[in-house]
């Protein structure tokens, strides 16, 4: 295993309380990390990121989705409603269209942050 990904051992006794006290005060409560990582679920699925990165450039109907990732309309309608129940997109009605868009920009800003990660 090369140093870059070795996991290393403390085998101090020694704790650092200061630390450990003001780390516990700031952590979020348990429901709160749950959600949290409920949500980050939601972006581990790439058909969800390309749906998300797509509506983020333009609304978009479940056919257009479909024909742009060469994927069904039910496939796409299932992703959809995962995101919908995330509250991360959100829909209108046109006469017998539904057209899909981000909640908001936060998308946007999340998509930034891990590209900024990735890139470095």
């Amino acid at each position: 295993m090369s140093a870059e990904y070795a996991v290393f051992k403390c085998d101090c006794n020694a704790i650092n309380e200061k630390a450990v006290k003001s780390v516990a005060a700031k952590m979020p409560q348990e429901e709160k990390l749950y959600d949290l990582a409920e949500f980050f679920k939601v972006f581990g699925d790439s058909t969800r990121i390309k749906i998300l990165w797509a509506l983020n450039e333009s609304e978009m109907c479940v056919c257009d989705l479909a024909v742009l990732l060469n994927m069904s309309k039910s496939s796409i309608s299932h992703q959809l409603r995962i995101l919908k129940q995330a509250r991360l997109v959100k829909y209108k009605k046109i006469g017998k269209n539904v057209i899909y868009s981000p909640c908001d920009s936060h998308i946007q800003y999340i998509f930034e942050c891990g590209f900024d990660h990735i890139n470095e």
